[in-house]
Protein backbone atom coordinates (compact mmCIF):
# COMPACT_ATOMS: atom_id res chain seq x y z
CA UNK A 1 0.00 0.00 0.00
CA UNK A 2 1.54 3.74 -1.01
CA UNK A 3 1.71 6.33 1.92
CA UNK A 4 -1.11 8.75 1.06
CA UNK A 5 -3.27 4.98 1.16
CA UNK A 6 -1.78 3.94 4.36
CA UNK A 7 -2.61 7.78 6.14
CA UNK A 8 -5.92 7.37 4.20
CA UNK A 9 -6.74 4.21 5.70
CA UNK A 10 -5.74 4.82 8.98
CA UNK A 11 -7.67 8.76 9.31
CA UNK A 12 -10.46 6.76 8.23
CA UNK A 13 -10.65 4.06 11.01
CA UNK A 14 -9.77 6.20 13.65
CA UNK A 15 -11.81 9.66 13.04
CA UNK A 16 -14.34 8.82 10.81
CA UNK A 17 -13.98 11.82 8.25
CA UNK A 18 -16.90 13.61 6.16
CA UNK A 19 -13.35 14.94 3.99
CA UNK A 20 -9.78 14.04 3.84
CA UNK A 21 -6.91 15.59 1.32
CA UNK A 22 -3.56 14.35 1.73
CA UNK A 23 -1.05 15.69 -0.75
CA UNK A 24 2.34 14.11 -0.66
CA UNK A 25 4.72 17.40 -0.45
CA UNK A 26 7.73 15.52 -0.08
CA UNK A 27 9.03 16.57 -3.78
CA UNK A 28 9.15 20.09 -1.83
CA UNK A 29 11.41 19.03 0.24
CA UNK A 30 14.26 17.29 -1.89
CA UNK A 31 17.45 18.01 -0.07
CA UNK A 32 16.56 19.01 3.12
CA UNK A 33 18.30 16.53 5.73
CA UNK A 34 14.69 15.04 7.01
CA UNK A 35 14.20 13.87 2.96
CA UNK A 36 17.30 12.10 3.50
CA UNK A 37 15.46 9.16 5.26
CA UNK A 38 13.24 8.96 2.29
CA UNK A 39 10.01 9.94 4.76
CA UNK A 40 7.82 11.90 3.03
CA UNK A 41 6.24 15.54 4.18
CA UNK A 42 2.34 15.07 3.82
CA UNK A 43 -0.22 17.98 4.11
CA UNK A 44 -3.31 17.09 5.47
CA UNK A 45 -6.82 18.59 5.42
CA UNK A 46 -9.38 16.76 7.61
CA UNK A 47 -13.08 17.19 8.44
CA UNK A 48 -14.55 14.66 11.45
CA UNK A 49 -17.54 15.04 13.69
CA UNK A 50 -15.07 13.94 16.19
CA UNK A 51 -13.17 17.26 16.36
CA UNK A 52 -16.31 19.19 17.07
CA UNK A 53 -15.43 20.87 20.85
CA UNK A 54 -11.94 19.52 20.48
CA UNK A 55 -9.20 22.50 20.74
CA UNK A 56 -6.56 22.70 17.66
CA UNK A 57 -4.15 20.78 20.07
CA UNK A 58 -6.10 18.08 20.69
CA UNK A 59 -7.36 17.45 17.04
CA UNK A 60 -3.58 17.55 16.07
CA UNK A 61 -2.84 14.61 18.49
CA UNK A 62 -5.87 12.55 17.11
CA UNK A 63 -4.29 13.00 13.46
CA UNK A 64 -0.45 12.07 15.31
CA UNK A 65 -2.09 9.31 17.04
CA UNK A 66 -3.83 7.60 14.11
CA UNK A 67 -0.37 7.27 12.18
CA UNK A 68 1.90 7.70 15.18
CA UNK A 69 3.98 4.28 14.02
CA UNK A 70 4.32 5.29 10.45
CA UNK A 71 6.84 8.62 11.94
CA UNK A 72 9.24 9.18 11.18
CA UNK A 73 9.99 5.97 8.79
CA UNK A 74 7.31 6.83 6.36
CA UNK A 75 6.42 10.08 7.91
CA UNK A 76 9.13 13.11 8.35
CA UNK A 77 6.27 16.02 8.17
CA UNK A 78 3.16 16.04 8.30
CA UNK A 79 1.18 19.74 8.14
CA UNK A 80 -2.57 19.34 9.62
CA UNK A 81 -5.98 21.36 8.83
CA UNK A 82 -8.25 19.37 11.26
CA UNK A 83 -12.09 20.84 11.22
CA UNK A 84 -15.50 20.26 12.60
CA UNK A 85 -17.62 19.62 9.89
CA UNK A 86 -19.66 23.25 10.49
CA UNK A 87 -16.37 24.81 10.58
CA UNK A 88 -15.78 23.40 7.17
CA UNK A 89 -19.16 25.03 6.06
CA UNK A 90 -18.18 28.82 7.66
CA UNK A 91 -15.70 28.73 4.76
CA UNK A 92 -18.18 27.91 2.08
CA UNK A 93 -17.17 24.77 1.53
CA UNK A 94 -20.10 21.20 1.60
CA UNK A 95 -18.60 18.57 3.63
CA UNK A 96 -18.04 15.42 1.60
CA UNK A 97 -16.05 12.38 1.46
CA UNK A 98 -13.35 12.06 -1.08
Amino acid sequence: MDRIAEIKSRLERELSPTRIDIVDESHLHAGHAGAASGAGHFNVTIVSDKFAGQSAIQRHRMVYLAVNDLMPSEIHALSINALAPNEQAQNGKTPEKT
